[in-house]
This record gives C-alpha cells, structure tokens and sequence, in this order.
C-alpha cells in the first residue's frame, strides 16, 4: 500500500482565500487539527488549529504564518513511511505531492488507523502476547519457529525500544485464543512475558462479574 492509494476522496484543502472560520469549520466537521493549504495545485503549507487561534480567524490564511512549513508525502511512498511522518509531526492529516511537487490529496490519520484495522489482522479472532528480550538476542525466526512448534501461527507482529534500556518489546498477534502452552515454551527459551490479552480471558473475566452479581442478588 502506497500513500496515493489512501487519499481521502472526501476532503479538500484550503485556498489562500479561505478564512481562519472557513478553516475551523471544516476541522470541526472532519474532526481534525491540521489542513493543507493549496495555491494553484502548489502546497504551500498546513496550518494548524493553534496557527488560525493566534491571528484574526476573520482574515485569509493566506496571510497566517504557520507552524509548518511543508510536511507531506511522495504518492509513492509506502504506508510506514507515511506513518512516520503523521508520527514525527502530530499531524492529523498529511497531503500528498507527485514527483513534479503537484497537490493530489489528503490521507487523514482515520483512514489510516481504518487501513490498520481491516488489513493487518487486528480483527482476526485469537490473542496477543507481548515478549520482553534484548537487542542483540531478538530473533524473529526463532519466536516464529517457537510458535510453530505449538501449531500457533503469529498473524502480525510489532517491536517497540524501551528507553534507556538494551530491551525490546515484541508485540505478537497469534492465531490461537488459548496460548498457556506456548507461553510456557517462550519461557522455557528465556523470553520474559510482559502481557497476554485474549477472547479466552475476557470472556471468563466477564463470566466472573456476572457470577459474582447474580450472587449478591440472590443474598
């Protein structure tokens, strides 16, 4: 999936003409903090909420110095990449520019986290554990053979540094709901488990509240 492929049909950028309440307006209605601003198919810029509350709502933004100078993605730049940007900026939307540095669109951060719902396995039934390991020990083809090794498939997998440490958390979606065998073979091949969260648990964590309330109704 490249950034072209995740424009937002829907959604328009601001003219230079456009006023700071024209700005807000449309923040308000597709419930985002940031809008491209557009002159003749060039991106100039995004302005923020924060860029429209410091200067006379009234007036054209095109006329606002903005927090942002140009933050935006290639069309052909993978979804990660975009990803990044929207992260290292705290955007809530970030336009697309071709090669030749032509406006094409928006990619709101909905419609990502929308992407990320259906498409990487989030939705899938099973359980998530997560595993604590260092750097230099992490292996993905071990785990993954681990996981084989008790007829458990990893759907996805994330990894996440821990600060000021040579640890790592690795964040996998399993295809199982009940994983006490293999969280005992993880351990057994020194992985430490941080976190488990499955159906399995919440089910019977729900079946216990509501054991526990017929109880008390019954007393």
């Amino acid at each position: 999936m490249i950034a072209k492929e995740l424009i937002s049909q829907s959604m328009f950028p601001l003219q230079t003409s456009d006023t700071g309440e024209s700005a807000l307006n449309m923040m308000q209605v597709y419930h985002i903090r940031h809008l491209p601003i557009v002159n003749h198919e060039q991106l100039l810029g995004i302005i923020s909420e924060e860029d429209i509350l410091i200067h006379d709502a009234k007036e054209a933004v095109g006329t606002y110095r903005l927090s942002f100078l140009r933050p935006f993605c290639m069309a052909n730049e993978h979804l990660f990449e975009v990803m990044t940007k929207i992260g290292r900026y705290k955007l809530t939307v970030i336009p697309v520019i071709d090669q030749d540095e032509k406006y094409l669109g928006i990619i709101t951060m909905e419609s990502l986290l929308q992407f990320f719902a259906t498409h990487f396995s989030f939705a899938d039934p099973g359980s998530i554990v997560v595993l604590q390991s260092t750097r230099v020990s992490y292996s993905l083809a071990e785990i993954a053979r681990i996981a084989e090794s008790e007829d458990v498939t990893i759907l996805s997998s994330f990894i996440n540094y821990l600060p000021d440490t040579n640890k790592i958390n690795i964040t996998l979606k399993l295809n199982r709901q009940d994983i006490n065998s293999l969280k005992s073979t993880f351990e057994r091949f020194g992985y430490e488990i941080s976190a488990t969260y499955s159906e399995t648990d919440q089910n019977e964590g729900l079946k216990e509240r509501y054991d526990s309330l017929m109880s008390y109704l019954n007393v």
